[in-house]
């Protein structure tokens, strides 16, 4: 029952709706409970479903029209077959264009359910008992855990004065594929790094896509190197983009 008062304005906070000083309660208490935690990473994969659902192509009303009256044509066309050849034309013109779009669909698509699953990911660090594995703020101790458990090597960079500091990680699994889950902290907010093969994700992602901002959290993602990087969490986007940089930085 203690959790009640919590949980009514759990879809809130997702949404990131909730005054400052609230959010940060928020985040103070899911980080503390794990019910709460486990609540909130069902919804967030409920929200990621219906997003998916919903981003498929259908034609407006107003583009039907449009391609209704070129078809219908005008008074005074020289010949039915001029009409027919003008109606096959806008035909193989909608085909195309039916074709992009479904590709834009199916690319987005892609890219919504790989960021959420992402999300998915670093909400249930923070419903789990025990986030990491290897627990260490040294990162000549946390990097060499990895060797042989991952079929790659990545680098940490150096956190001295950036106000960060390293919690441990983990190995973790997207699209089938294993891969580093870093922990970092920052002013009480936990932030995850995750790194994977690029080529070992089905597919890949389209780096000219914008990273969804309906996931209620701040995320950057990028390539380097042939390996993926990601950084999610409910810090601030200036934390973020700073953590991000010391890891590009850091090859």
């Amino acid at each position: 029952m203690a959790c009640e008062a919590w949980k009514l304005k759990l879809d809130t906070y997702l949404d990131g709706e909730l005054p400052s000083e609230q959010m940060r309660a928020f985040d103070a208490h899911v980080h503390s409970c794990p019910d709460c935690a486990a609540d909130a990473l069902s919804r967030v994969q409920m929200k990621r479903h219906i997003h998916a659902v919903g981003t498929r192509f259908t034609p407006t009303l107003e583009f039907r029209e449009r391609v209704q009256k070129r078809i219908a044509g005008k008074p005074g066309r020289p010949s039915i077959w001029w009409s027919w050849g003008m109606a096959s034309a806008v035909l193989a013109v909608l085909v195309v264009i039916g074709l992009a779009a479904a590709d834009r669909g199916r690319t987005q698509a892609r890219n919504e359910q790989i960021y959420g699953e992402v999300a998915d990911l670093h909400v249930a660090t923070l419903a789990s008992a025990t986030p990491v594995d290897v627990i260490s703020s040294d990162r000549h101790t946390v990097k060499p855990w990895f060797q042989g458990k991952i079929p790659f090597a990545f680098d940490l960079p150096e956190l001295e004065n950036s106000g960060f500091s390293l919690l441990g990680g983990r190995m973790t699994y997207l699209d089938q594929t294993p891969g580093a889950h870093l922990i970092y902290e920052v002013r009480k907010h936990r932030i995850s790094v995750f790194v994977f093969q690029e080529r070992s994700l089905r597919g890949g992602l389209d780096l000219n896509s914008p990273v969804t901002k309906r996931l209620s959290f701040n995320m950057e993602t990028w390539t380097q190197g042939g390996l993926r990087y990601f950084v999610v969490g409910d810090a601030s986007a200036t934390d973020i983009n700073d953590l991000a940089k010391l890891f590009k930085t850091s090859s």
